[in-house]
């Protein structure tokens, strides 16, 4: 299992970013997808879920209406639409997947909301 996420950056506050993640070793369509994040100092945290069937979606409170996880089983890629962001997003971003019983994690991408 493999994981790649991309699309990290530095945004002003009330900015945008889509973040990426690239899966192989698994088949995708099946599994549900989670993005965490991790901010400095903090435990990570869940920030969404795309399920692997049927694709629905659920989020935490604080996310909810700013971010939207999509994924495209076709390109075995989740992602993550950021927006309005808040200097309180900073952190690193990480994609999740739980396979065999084993959860796996992709690098990270460090997102950085600062004016």
């Amino acid at each position: 299992v493999q994981l790649v996420e991309s699309g990290g950056g530095l945004v002003q506050p009330g900015g945008s970013l889509r973040l990426s993640c690239a899966a192989s070793g698994f088949t995708f369509r099946y599994y549900n997808m989670k993005w965490h994040r991790q901010a400095p100092g903090k435990e990570r945290e869940l920030v969404a879920i795309a399920t692997g069937v049927g694709g629905t979606t659920t989020y935490a409170d604080s996310m909810k209406g700013r971010f939207t996880i999509s994924r495209d089983n076709a390109k075995n890629t989740v992602y993550l639409q950021m927006n309005s962001l808040k200097p309180e997003d900073t952190g690193v971003y990480y994609c999740n997947v739980r396979y065999g019983g084993n959860d796996y994690w992709g690098q990270g991408t460090q997102v950085t909301v600062s004016s």
